[in-house]
């Protein structure tokens, strides 16, 4: 099955220092700059942590080896953020909310808070595969945590409404950059979130079920307590596999349709709902190039993706063999286009900022071409490079990763209900031993016997 990651007890000692706000080197304009109408809307109000691992340089060790002393990340991240932020100075400011919940970053200049530790552990000690969850990890949430080990750890909280992933990998690499030694960051930021508004009028062409208001009649929330939280690698063996599930003329798919479809419907049999609920996934994709002619330049942070949503009643989709649920994706990657995403944000205005759909739903975002993991402060690419953790039960991530074994894969942490967690890992389980049980059978039949009867828990 797809190698797993689950968070086992790790106990280590943290001696953080006080908190410090890192303002910018330089003064910076002292202005109030609105939001997009696609940042301001109710779901991307809240914080992602994510989380940098970095090893110990060879160059560390041979200057230390020397007798010389090696170089604090803490100190060269702290002078190259101050720096950065000249930059991107509305970072440097606090978000406030104006009329009609308007959001607007007021560019003070007070800075970004800092903390530095000390952490009396070695990366060794996390185990063979350095994915979440991570053991104690509210303790590695600083900014920089140095280990034992000569390794450190980089870590910060992003506020949604101000980047997505790839405008958040921008702003690191243009730290990264200055760290190692440039003057300023190779890519100019520009910062024309007016590109992003509504048109005027605002006028909704296009269905958007990812922002339809569902009513919980059924208590299908999931409730909070007694989670499980978990990560599962699918390198080139694992994908090879799940395309063996589909027909022939499905196989081409792209690997983040396979594993999406196939995360939605294990997720689903786990989760045991009733059989005529509607399940959702919603997909956050990458909106840069979905504008002809481009629309986006080259150095735009911001937010700009797409959510697209496929929808299925829990029969159906755990009834029938993953290509049904495969062929859904598809379509709903299909129907993002230019007008779709204008008719997406004349939304946000005319509904007044709505949060997206959570009822029955799993959100799922592709950071597997964001960049983090290359992110190099002058120590080389991240050992992890993203999201701490799965978003409650609600989202996951797909995050690049090299495993234990040398193969470049992506890692996607889950978190369930414990009892769900223990059917959605033997789900996983029975669908690759029936691949590596019967590889002939599955070609040859394409994947036509592999529907699983839901079971309704309620």
């Amino acid at each position: 099955m797809a190698e797993s990651g689950s968070c086992k007890p790790l106990l280590y000692k943290v001696n953080r220092q006080e908190p410090e706000l890192v303002a910018p080197a330089k003064p910076t304009p002292r202005e109030l700059k609105e939001l997009s109408d696609f940042d301001d809307q109710e779901g991307l109000r809240f914080q992602i942590p994510v989380i940098q691992v970095y090893k110990r340089s060879d160059a560390e060790i041979l200057t230390t080896t020397k007798g010389e002393l090696q170089r604090d990340p803490a100190k060269v991240i702290r002078k190259a953020l101050a720096q950065a932020l000249v930059f991107y100075y509305p970072f440097a400011g606090r978000v406030r909310e104006g009329p009609g919940r308007k959001l607007m970053v007021d560019c003070t200049g007070e800075g970004v808070v800092f903390i530095e530790a000390d952490a009396d552990v070695t990366l060794e000690q996390f185990g063979h595969a350095l994915q979440p969850p991570f053991p104690s990890l509210e303790e590695l949430l600083y900014d920089v945590t140095r280990l034992k080990c000569g390794g450190f750890i980089f870590a910060l909280r992003f506020n949604h409404t101000m980047v997505d992933g790839p405008s958040l990998a921008q702003f690191m690499n243009a730290v990264a950059e200055i760290a190692r030694g440039a003057s300023e960051p190779s890519v100019p930021p520009v910062r024309q979130r007016e590109l992003l508004n509504a048109r005027n009028p605002p006028h909704v062409t296009c269905i958007h079920r990812e922002y339809e208001e569902v009513v919980d009649t059924k208590g299908t929330i999931i409730p909070l307590d007694d989670m499980a939280h978990r990560s599962f690698f699918f390198g080139p063996t694992e994908v090879s596999a799940l395309r063996m599930l589909v027909p022939r003329h499905l196989t081409h798919c792209s690997t983040f349709e396979i594993l999406t479809a196939f995360l939605w419907r294990c997720r689903t049999i786990a989760l045991q709902p009733d059989p005529e609920e509607e399940m959702c996934v919603i997909c956050l994709v990458n909106a840069r190039f979905k504008f002809n002619p481009p629309l986006i330049p080259i150095g735009f942070y911001g937010n700009a993706f797409a959510l697209l949503v496929a929808v299925s009643t829990a029969k159906k989709l755990c009834e029938n063999p993953l290509a049904y649920g495969l062929e859904l994706v598809r379509k709903a990657k299909a129907d993002v286009t230019e007008e779709y995403m204008r008719s997406m944000v004349d939304l946000m205005v005319t509904r007044g900022r709505p949060h997206f759909t959570v009822v029955r739903s799993y959100v799922v975002s592709d950071l597997t071409r964001a960049g983090l993991r290359e992110v190099d402060f002058g120590w080389g690419n991240a050992v992890y490079g993203g999201p701490a953790r799965a978003i409650l039960s609600i989202a996951s991530f797909y995050v690049p990763l090299k495993n234990s074994k040398g193969e470049n894969g992506i890692v996607v942490p889950i978190c369930l209900p414990a009892l769900a967690m223990e059917r959605f890992v033997k789900q996983l389980d029975g669908m690759f031993k029936q691949v590596h049980d019967h590889p002939t059978k599955l070609s040859a039949t394409n994947a036509t016997k592999t529907a699983t009867p839901i079971k309704s828990s309620l």
